[in-house]
């Protein structure tokens, strides 16, 4: 077989890989058994599909969000939009996973004193859905869409419109839990470990955050049997060892929306028992703020409960969590990223799973169409890093940026700046080199650099940006974000209607 080159990351390696891709989902519904006054919902497997995922990199997935469309007979712009610009906008990104996490449709009249299920909107999402997955060219079953408040009247009576018109409604997606696997098989040529990768996300209906009495009660009680159910769907890829797996949930409603079971367990919870990644929401749109997201920590690593009325959204670790010797266990921690919504603030998101370890870049199209999207993975953002990461390995390796573009790249370009004095100034420039490999899902590039040279004990020193200049001369700079090789990360503080909604 003929080698391959690529861009020398770590001295003494040649680096031959050789992947397949697929997507594993398993589905599930619930019925409803009534004892004692209380529902009860039992799970049943429905269905297990498999399907594959062509192309490299190898390394990395890339998944895309979207959230709040709310398409409503009485603003058909909303609509219009959303298949001008997602369907050539997901062309151009080529995700493994679209998420769409609820209020799909409006459901308001045209006062905003009433609220009902409108068929002439669900009938407008799935024909919108219809043209996006065409024009993008995606096959609609990595499309997953979940109910929101705004689409849960008439559940299971003749307006349950969302069983008949949205995408996880036509696939028999109907219960209040979907998971799919993402799974990366990468063989090497050279002395390194096997490079298998999984990733795992669940998918909660807004039905089961609402709680056992129904949908109408958005602050109700989730249902030990639904979190038993998913704890169990974490557990069965705990027992896999020696194959390294990313776990990501994704719902409507922020975790301070959900409240505790009757035995007093929370989706918080379970979601740091397995040390998720990331849950990935809605609701909020941006009225309360750009700023909403929270690092959560179990609750034996903090030092007091003051640390929340600090208004920042990092929860301090006592000291015994920051024992890094082989004795101490694991910390046990996960972001809460809610992002802004389609009906007013035209927001996409794209997160990219790089080797474990997830990133993501925040899009605004309210000023129009993008050409070019510019996705850091590497050195991560110090604002949203996890403390548990091992620093050291993340930065032996590269500096790495997914593009992607509608025209040829004709160069990328990294910069570094250091604050110190008070003010940003250029200390490295690089030039980026793409993958030699042929990758058709994204372009890669990656640049050699020593990190050593940007040890310091503060987590915001240093400053990293990519400009990237297409074949038309269009210069696009991505956003001016944080990175620290030795320091804690950084802090962020909400404002007073930040912190009222997510902490």
């Amino acid at each position: 077989m003929e080698k391959k080159q690529y861009p020398e990351f770590r001295e003494g390696f040649d680096v031959v890989m050789h992947p397949y891709h697929h997507i594993h989902f398993s589905f599930y519904t619930t019925r409803r058994r009534r004892s004692r006054g209380i529902d009860f919902f039992i799970a049943q497997k429905m269905e297990d599909r498999v399907i594959e995922v062509k192309g490299g990199p190898e390394s990395i997935i890339w998944i895309v969000q979207l959230s709040d469309l709310h398409f409503s007979v009485h603003h058909p712009e909303r609509a219009l939009d959303f298949k001008r610009i997602v369907g050539p906008a997901l062309k151009m990104i080529n995700p493994s996973l679209v998420l769409i996490t609820g209020d799909l449709t409006d459901g308001k009249s045209k006062d905003l004193l009433t609220m009902k299920q409108n068929e002439v909107e669900w009938i407008e999402y799935r024909n919108a859905m219809e043209d996006v997955a065409r024009r993008s060219g995606l096959d609609k079953r990595i499309f997953y869409d979940l109910r929101g408040n705004h689409d849960n009247f008439g559940i299971g009576g003749s307006s349950d419109f969302f069983s008949n018109y949205s995408i996880n409604g036509q696939f028999g997606r109907k219960g209040n839990l979907n998971s799919v696997t993402v799974e990366i098989h990468i063989s090497y040529e050279a002395e390194l470990p096997t490079g298998d990768r999984k990733h795992l996300f669940i998918g909660l209906d807004s039905t089961m955050s609402a709680g056992v009495r129904g949908p109408t009660n958005l602050f109700g009680h989730p249902t030990d049997q639904l979190l038993a159910q998913i704890d169990s769907q974490l557990s069965q890829w705990d027992s896999e060892k020696g194959k390294p797996i990313t776990k990501i949930s994704f719902g409507h409603f922020p975790l301070s929306f959900s409240a505790l079971s009757h035995s007093q367990k929370s989706l918080k919870d379970v979601f740091l028992k397995h040390s998720i990644s990331a849950y990935l929401c809605g609701h909020l749109h941006t009225r309360f703020g750009k700023n909403l997201k929270r690092h959560h920590q179990s609750n034996e690593n903090f030092l007091s409960s003051h640390e929340f009325f600090q208004l920042n959204m990092h929860q301090k670790p006592s000291e015994s969590a920051r024992n890094c010797s082989s004795q101490a266990p694991p910390l046990k921690e996960f972001w809460e990223w809610e992002m802004g919504d389609w009906r007013k603030s035209r927001a996409m998101r794209i997160m990219a799973v790089d080797r474990g370890h997830v990133s993501y870049l925040g899009i605004d199209f309210k000023s129009g169409t993008k050409k070019t999207f510019v996705l850091p993975t590497f050195p991560l953002d110090s604002r949203f890093i996890c403390m548990n990461v091992n620093i050291w390995s993340l930065f032996l390796l590269k500096q790495s940026d997914v593009v992607f573009s509608i025209s040829p790249i004709m160069s990328v370009v990294a910069r570094i700046y250091d604050t110190r004095p008070g003010s940003p100034h250029l200390i490295m420039e690089t030039t980026m080199t793409k993958f030699v490999r042929d990758v058709s899902r994204g372009d890669i590039y990656a640049a050699a650099w020593n990190y050593k040279a940007f040890e310091d004990p503060s987590p915001d020193r240093f400053w990293l940006q990519i400009e990237v200049t297409d074949a038309m001369g269009r210069s696009t700079l991505s956003e001016l974000r944080p990175f620290s090789v030795n320091g804690p990360s950084a802090k962020i503080s909400w404002t007073w209607k930040e912190f009222f909604v997510m902490g």
